[in-house]
């Protein structure tokens, strides 16, 4: 068999293993859409949760989430996409590095239930804080740091060997340099891993349930006024997100239709990572074209 036979075999089959993911895809997201599709209205959006009585909203666990979520990638995004500059730029090879990229290695390989275990012993326990919705986003952002590491270094340096030497060629300073052109080149891969980041987020639950809570408590604007536990602002009170009430759903049945509200968040849930793809894409993309002059 020669070399252009074996290149058209093996095309065809890179072809039918892509199509399958994708079907899967597709697949796995239809089927959850239209098993949910009935609860998607209003006041199963904004509606307050029932216990033993059938109905009810998701509306505290999904204002939860989307907290969960602004609070953990305003740590996480920082440190991890400082921690990438630091490795990509300024790092030198030696056993401090090594060290560094061993931590990393295994930081992401950490299961959650173990962060879930961690937080709940450091953030709960240790701190006095007990179950807070802070609590939950430190425990989130220990398993996220290690994934936006590697993507922010990885993008700065393929970034960088396109236009570094060019800037600093023409008197840019090593931190203009990084500041205006190396991170705007990288932005697009830097958001994949934001990316990746908001969905472990919005899905995440083993880590949760030690930390943040498995409850909702009322919130009330008035408590914004007076710095209450109370207010929907306030990082101090116990969060369920989500995820974690999809899980006690199934887990505990609090109410008989559990199986269609749960059918109802997780298509919720699946909505909200795609358009949180969809706008990550637009706005790297918008990003990357002021920056670099295209149209």
């Amino acid at each position: 068999m020669n070399a252009k036979s074996v290149d058209k075999i093996w095309t065809v089959i890179l072809y039918i293993v892509s199509i399958l993911v994708v079907s899967l895809l597709i697949l796995l997201i239809g089927y959850v859409l239209i098993k949910g599709s009935y609860f998607l209205n209003s006041a199963f959006l904004f509606g307050a949760p029932k216990v033993g009585e059938a109905g009810g909203g998701i509306g505290p666990m999904l204002y939860n989430s989307f907290h969960m979520l602004i609070v953990s990638l305003l740590i996480t995004i920082p440190l991890g996409v400082g921690a990438g500059i630091y490795l990509a730029e300024y790092a030198k090879e030696g056993l401090f590095l090594n060290v560094v990229r061993l931590c990393i290695e295994t930081m992401a390989s950490l299961p959650s239930i173990v962060v879930g275990l961690f937080g709940m012993l450091v953030f709960v326990n240790l701190t006095n804080w007990g179950f807070t919705l802070l609590s939950g986003a430190l425990a989130i952002t220990v398993l996220n740091l290690p994934a936006l590491t590697r993507v922010s270094e990885n993008a700065i340096i393929a970034s960088s060997q396109k236009v570094k030497e060019a800037s600093l060629g023409l008197g840019a300073t090593r931190w203009q340099t990084m500041w205006r052109i190396v991170l705007p080149s990288a932005m697009p891969q830097i958001l994949t891993g934001v990316i990746l980041a908001s969905g472990r987020i919005f899905g995440e639950a083993a880590a949760l349930l030690y930390t943040s809570g498995m409850s909702a408590p009322a919130l009330h604007l008035s408590g914004i006024l007076d710095g209450g536990k109370a207010s929907p602002l306030s990082v101090m009170r116990p969060a369920e997100t989500l995820a974690v009430y999809i899980w006690k759903l199934n887990a505990e049945g609090m109410v008989p239709d559990a199986a269609k509200i749960a059918n109802g968040a997780s298509a919720v849930l699946i909505l909200m990572v795609l358009i949180f793809n969809l706008l990550a894409r637009i706005i790297g993309k918008k990003i990357f074209e002021s920056y670099s002059g295209k149209k």
